[in-house]
């Protein structure tokens, strides 16, 4: 007969279903050290729905506080421990050691138990190899404290596969020591069995028996992350768990959303954020440039500085302060033109476009704004096309066949700036793939570049598989509204955040001076969604400009964005993260968003054993950029919590 009972300790429920009795006897080389009866503990660790792999579960012998037993839970958030409850020892026997015990049972058909027993507390990793000498497993059990642990494997791999039957190798490696032993995995084997107790270097000798009425001990119990949990749990523990019998117990946890940074992963290099001094507003004065280009107190720390090809070259050199200004001040000058020069066009069914006879005119066109600006002090860095040649009811246009025509025969006779194409209103692939298809037109092609407006936004394979960068140059939201709207600013948060995750180099905002823009120009929305919204000042930096400040005052150019997941996954309003490295410097900056409408709890983890500084910075409705205190890093993992409604930027020092 089972009896269930039911251990409480806040939310979090325990399970104890109690089953037989066992007594282990362990001799070594003959003669008898040691007599104990053995509890066999077996359960599993949830949150919510989720099974919790690699969690530490710990039995701590209240009667002798320094006898602890350890296991890690296994992919199905399944454990096992022996408890030994009375044990007579020879007085001259050998002190705590250094062990790698014989798994359990051997051979083994479903999962085995690996016990070991440490002198001095470790960092611990166990690795599972095969006969050929290849690593199969990998168990980063991180830092133990002396005694006796187990872990449990499950004859996977480390991609979740059944490994073939065979003969297997474990190494245990703690501190500087490790040891090696054989076990062996019959899949038409039995079942999981008992672990042994782990007294001697020499392999143990298990007997078991069945015995009634025996007397138990109590226990506390302690779950507990290590430096591979997942998902990340609140740790817990219970106190004076009887345990009389061999018994299951499971465990109902909380867990925290927890956010995986894999610095040795680099995904795009990141070449800047900026936004727009367009056509048809008034240029950028010198005060401005600095507010936006500037990385001080209360200043955006863009790096990219969009401006306009004008079709008339007696226009050009009203960009030539604000750009050179920019330039000094650490940012790149990119160009798009909207209209080609009249002479060059021709309107065929009330559409706008480059007459064919011209293709290598307006390349001479472009060639001249470039060695224009290049002998004014300004450097292009990069040169589009056109603007938006999908849009085919106000500037000039190019059908996809047209687009091609160009790159293919020539864009190659651009020179002195990078060449950007097709720049796309929805980073249309049907304007892009025939290029980065076409091997001449591909080549004559260095950054592929696009808008989001209602469309675009996601990888672009093709072009990351052709060694392209993928910028994004144009983008706006709001435009009814104050810049220092806050719900609009959240949103270009999340959209700035959703453009890195899509593997682009850049992020280029519309219009940097405008009312509902990084910098205000002191004008009003013509069509004001909210009458009663207050409106920044000419020059004032907005809230769009802080939130887009989170990414750009600190990710600067040359950073990479690295690989970065939540688990378990946010659905909804929640958290979501990037994170980004300097290869030169290491330094590391993590950038947090939390859209929901209550403060976040989550767990960020780093590499095991990763130390170091951050300095946290967060813009809300009430902040702008506001610094946090310094905090230390130094288990490569840390938890922290994200104000609602905010965005939050990890700065490692």
């Amino acid at each position: 007969m089972k009896v269930l009972m039911q251990h409480h300790c806040g939310n979090h429920a325990v399970s104890v279903v109690p089953t037989a009795i066992l007594v282990i006897a362990v001799s070594i080389g003959g003669a008898l050290t040691a007599q104990s009866q053995t509890f066999l503990v077996r359960g599993n660790v949830i949150a919510s729905r989720f099974p919790v792999k690699n969690a530490s579960v710990s039995f701590i012998d209240n009667a002798d506080t320094t006898h602890r037993f350890s296991a890690l839970t296994d992919a199905s958030g399944n454990y096992q421990i022996g408890l030994p409850t009375s044990v007579e020892s020879d007085a001259n026997a050998t002190p705590a050691r250094f062990e790698l015990a014989q798994t359990y049972p051997n051979p083994f058909s479903s999962s085995a138990a690996i016990p070991y027993q440490i002198k001095q507390a470790s960092d611990v990793e166990i690795t599972i190899y095969d006969i050929l000498g290849r690593a199969v497993k990998t168990f980063n059990v991180g830092q133990r404290a002396v005694g006796l642990h187990s872990v449990l494997w499950d004859g996977r791999n480390s991609l979740g596969e059944r490994v073939a039957s065979g003969v297997y190798f474990y190494r245990l490696y703690a501190g500087s020591e490790s040891r090696v032993r054989k076990l062996i995995l019959n899949q038409g084997g039995g079942s999981m069995g008992p672990l042994p107790l782990i007294h001697s270097p020499q392999t143990a000798e298990v007997h078991l028996f069945e015995k009634n009425d025996v007397l138990g001990g109590t226990y506390t119990i302690r779950v507990e992350n290590t430096s591979s949990s997942s998902p990340f749990i609140v740790p817990v523990e219970f106190k004076n768990v009887m345990v009389q019998r061999d018994t299951t117990i499971s465990f109902s946890v909380s867990y925290l959303p927890l956010a995986t940074m894999n610095f040795d992963s680099a995904r795009q290099i990141i070449r800047g954020f900026g936004a727009a001094s367009p056509w048809y507003r008034p240029v950028m004065t010198l005060s401005e440039v600095e507010s936006a280009f500037g990385t001080a107190g209360g200043q955006i720390g863009f790096s990219i500085l969009r401006i306009t090809v004008e079709s008339d070259s007696n226009l050009w050199s009203k960009w030539l302060p604000s750009a050179k200004k920019a330039q000094d001040m650490g940012a790149i000058v990119i160009a798009s033109p909207w209209y080609a020069p009249t002479n060059m066009v021709e309107r065929i069914n009330n559409v706008s476009r480059v007459r064919y006879d011209m293709y290598e005119a307006y390349a001479a066109h472009l060639n001249s704004f470039t060695r224009f600006m290049k002998a004014n002090g300004v450097a292009l860095y990069g040169l589009s096309v056109q603007n938006e040649p999908d849009i085919t009811d106000q500037w000039t246009s190019w059908t996809p066949a047209e687009m091609l025509a160009f790159m293919k025969q020539n864009a190659g006779a651009l020179t002195d700036t990078k060449v950007m194409a097709p720049e796309s209103f929805q980073f249309r692939r049907n304007m892009s793939d025939p290029i980065l298809n076409d091997s001449v037109a591909c080549a004559n092609t260095d950054i592929v570049c696009g808008h989001i407006y209602d469309g675009g936004l996601s990888s672009y394979p093709l072009a990351i598989s052709k060694g392209k960068e993928v910028w994004m140059t144009e983008y706006l939201m709001g435009e009814n509204n104050s810049g220092n709207n806050w719900p609009w600013a959240l949103k270009l948060a999340q959209n700035v955040n959703d453009v890195m995750k899509s593997d682009m180099s850049a992020y280029v905002w519309w219009t940097i001076v405008r009312y509902y823009g990084p910098i205000g120009d002191g004008e009003k929305a013509a069509s004001p969604q909210d009458p009663n919204e207050t409106y920044p000042k000419k020059g004032e930096v907005t809230k769009k400009g802080y939130v887009m400040s989170q990414f750009s005052k600190f990710i600067r150019p040359g950073y990479y964005r690295v690989e970065s997941s939540i688990y378990p996954p946010v659905i909804g309003a929640g958290v979501d993260v990037t994170a980004y490295k300097d290869p030169l410097s290491s330094k590391v900056v993590v950038v947090a968003i939390n859209t929901g409408s209550t403060p976040a709890q989550c767990a960020l983890r780093l590499k095991s054993g990763t130390r170091m500084t951050f300095t946290p910075y967060t813009t809300s409705e009430t902040k702008n950029r506001v610094q946090g205190n310094v905090f230390d890093v130094t288990d490569g993992s840390f938890t922290f919590t994200v104000e609602a409604s905010s965005i939050t930027t990890f700065v490692s020092n």
